[in-house]
């Protein structure tokens, strides 16, 4: 009876260790560079568009699959959008989602990941300077990006991504964003 407890006390001890060692969870914040691509034009009026800088925080989960492979699911708070001006008046749309990224990461060496993947966002928030809602509820796009380990905990990211449906239920415009991120891994 002791040896089999011992033994499942081994097993559970082992599983414990390799299951840390291929799931990891933490946390990531950085900053946006938003801007909006396409046709932007109100009441058939063409305007300008320049990018706003804002924020995305969340978390994140890391899942190696193997040696140099892993899958990284993401919830972020993330906000995009873009400036707009005509005729002498600016206006800002700021629209916050939240975004669920799951990137493929092949690492090329032990700190050096190369990320692809899809991004499926919320729509949960609507800010703008003309009192219009009229962001779409669900926007879907893509991902690419460098990451780098600084320590077996710490990590830096920069990743740009790509809008591939609508934003806007009344402009021909999505959303595009250059994020470069800061984590920590528990």
């Amino acid at each position: 009876m002791k040896k089999i407890i011992l033994a499942a006390v081994l097993f559970m001890a082992t599983s414990a260790t390799i299951q840390a060692q291929l799931l990891k969870i933490g946390v990531k914040a950085g900053v946006n560079f938003a801007n909006q691509t396409g046709d932007a034009a109100f009441d058939g009026i063409s305007v300008d568009k320049e990018g706003i800088t804002s924020y995305h925080a969340g978390l994140v989960a890391e899942i190696k699959l193997l040696e140099k492979f892993s899958i990284q699911p993401e919830l972020l708070y993330s906000t995009q959008g873009a400036t707009y001006k005509s005729a002498g008046e600016e206006f800002k749309n700021e629209l916050g989602y939240l975004s669920i990224p799951v990137m493929a990461k092949f690492y090329l060496s032990k700190s050096f990941s190369l990320e692809l993947g899809p991004q499926a966002s919320f729509l949960l928030s609507e800010r703008n300077d003309f009192d219009v809602k009229n962001g779409e509820t669900f926007e879907f796009g893509v991902n690419a990006g460098l990451g780098f380990k600084i320590t077996e905990s710490i990590f830096v990211q920069g990743r740009y991504g790509l809008g591939l449906t609508e934003a806007s239920k009344d402009a021909d415009v999505k959303n595009s964003v250059f994020q470069l991120s800061a984590g920590f891994m528990f």
